[in-house]
């Protein structure tokens, strides 16, 4: 995809989702233990601190939130492959609404389901699970610098291609959202858990990619879904 070709409504939607990952590593940091379900880049220096001894982190918690994601990437990428030929919106759409009733399947495990390790295991895989989903479906629309869960390569792109650098900014609106996007939807998240616990922030965040969802599904057809050179 050529950045004529990135719509302001899908960078909107795209910043959205950036936001909700903010509130959804939020709930499972603070609320599940010191593990992430959309940052895997975390988990696996979780597992390197919990092979050295460090106390507070957990091998099965941050295993099963990469596993988690491994099987969404797949199922997110097989979709993408399955769509093929049909309306983008479509297949953004469906993507997103697989998301949505994970998360949303998230927040009622941990309102009625068994306590203890069970319940906090089952949320951290359908987590990782929506997530993954998210982020093999993100990838394929290669959109630059719009991952929506990592700004390692956000951050370096708007000091390494900064004018003082001798660039010329490129993206840097979207790259400086994406920043805003994820720290607000982190203290958002943040705050409703330390107030409410994880239910409420989880279901808020299903309801807003519902939308988002809803909102693809129903846009016009812009073109048919074409693989990714």
């Amino acid at each position: 995809m050529t950045p004529r070709e990135t719509s302001r409504a899908l960078l909107a939607t795209l910043l959205a989702l950036t936001l909700a990952a903010g509130v959804v590593d939020a709930v499972s940091f603070l609320g599940l233990g010191h593990v992430f379900t959309a940052n895997m880049t975390g988990n696996v220096v979780f597992l390197g601190f919990s092979a050295a001894g460090a106390p507070g982190f957990s091998v099965p918690a941050s295993g099963l939130a990469v596993g988690g994601f491994l099987v969404g990437a797949l199922l997110g990428g097989r979709f993408g492959v399955v769509m093929e030929g049909r309306p983008r919106r479509l297949w953004i759409g469906g993507a997103l609404t697989a998301e949505a009733l994970l998360v949303g399947t998230a927040a009622v495990v941990t309102a009625t389901g068994p306590g203890g390790e069970g319940r906090r295991f089952t949320t951290i895989a359908v987590l990782a699970l929506a997530m993954g989903i998210r982020v093999a479906t993100v990838r394929r629309l290669a959109v630059p610098d719009m991952m929506t869960v990592i700004l390692t390569r956000t951050l370096t792109g708007i000091a390494a291609d900064s004018r003082m650098a001798g660039g010329t900014d490129p993206y840097l609106g979207r790259r400086v959202g994406s920043v805003l996007a994820m720290t607000l939807g982190a203290a958002a998240g943040a705050w409703l858990v330390r107030r409410h616990g994880p239910v409420w922030p989880l279901a808020l965040a299903a309801g807003g990619v519902a939308l988002l969802a809803a909102g693809t599904l129903l846009a016009p057809a812009t073109g048919v879904r074409r693989a990714r050179r």
